[in-house]
């Protein structure tokens, strides 16, 4: 196990797509990381990944990067109906595993996760971003500390156009696509960690002629009237922001709320933008966090816990049987 304090981390990659991509991009930041080695299907992409990326090794299959005795974490990016058998195998060999989000399909297979990371000691982590940005880290302080008073209502959408392709991951249903579980994720993920689990929910959605749905509207209900409005949807842009509606502010994450970006707060008649200054795609945030807890040989993150990832996927489980999505 690893203590050292700036002991360089050596990563695998697993699924080499667009967020792979972007994950690699800012682990070239880190300076007490490395891209060792990448793993695809397919060993000219494979080579050419590593090569644009500088990684020491490039894998045709997933099982020969899981037996490299030289990685000590691996980021999962493969579609989401892969999530559990690629972070079983990696787990399997005592290899560290931050996991792209949703974490898995269902909460069965969160359960089955989380088991066997506990069963070998070994530490596992939910890859959602969005929780380690700066503002966010901000907004939620924000929101917790009651800076401005109780938290009295959330609206929170994510959305843009894509013209449908059946062949395209997105629109997959057998690999998790649709706009639930893609990106319907964030809103979600922005009510429960402001205001906890809902006591009830009311959802709606359409659908594609494949059966993966095309959008999504949500309301999360809380004691007092307050309430989550959250919007999903492949068929058209929006704003993709994040409202936090407060007794003496309200407080905007601007656009596109899930990276990086900015914060508006408007009070007494002004608004006042914070801006973080990033220099990244946002993804250094997440690793740089998952390096230390493995260098503190801890099995777990204290911010993106076991609990909170079995209670977001509960969440998408309980949206998915009101409108009838099933995979």
């Amino acid at each position: 196990m690893i203590t050292e304090q700036h002991k360089t981390i050596n990563w695998g990659i697993i699924g080499l797509g667009s967020i792979a991509n972007k994950f690699a991009t800012d682990l070239l930041t880190i300076k007490d990381a490395k891209l060792y080695a990448v793993a695809s299907r397919n060993q000219q992409k494979a080579n050419a990944f590593a090569n644009k990326y500088k990684a020491t090794k490039a894998y045709d299959n997933y099982e020969a990067l899981a037996n490299d005795k030289n990685i000590d974490a691996v980021y999962i990016a493969t579609p989401h109906a892969l999530h559990k058998e690629n972070t079983l195998l990696c787990l399997e060999h005592g290899i560290a595993v931050l996991c792209e989000k949703p974490f898995a399909m269902n909460i069965g297979e969160v359960h089955e996760m989380i088991t066997k990371a506990k069963e070998k000691n070994v530490l596992l982590m939910e890859a959602l971003w969005t929780y380690f940005l700066p503002h966010y880290q901000y907004v939620a302080n924000l929101i917790k500390s009651e800076t401005y008073g109780k938290l009295l209502k959330l609206e929170a959408d994510f959305g843009f156009y894509r013209a449908f392709n059946n062949n395209s991951r997105l629109f997959n249903k057998a690999l998790g696509g649709g706009s639930l579980l893609d990106i319907g994720i964030y809103p979600i993920f922005a009510a429960l960690s402001t205001l906890g689990k809902p006591n009830d929910i009311i959802a709606n959605a359409s659908f594609f002629n494949n059966g993966a749905d095309s959008s999504c509207h949500i309301t999360f209900i809380y004691n007092n009237n307050i309430t989550a409005s959250l919007k999903s949807t492949l068929i058209e842009d929006t704003k993709t922001e994040a409202v936090f509606y407060c007794e003496k502010a309200t407080v905007k994450i601007n656009t596109q709320f899930h990276k990086p970006t900015t914060v508006s707060i408007f009070k007494d008649g002004k608004e006042t933008v914070k801006d973080f200054n990033y220099n990244t795609i946002g993804y250094n945030f997440e690793a740089i966090h998952f390096n230390n807890l493995i260098r503190a040989g801890k099995t777990e993150s204290d911010i993106m816990t076991f609990e909170f990832s079995q209670q977001l996927i509960l969440l998408l489980d309980k949206v998915r049987n009101i409108i009838n999505l099933e995979y």
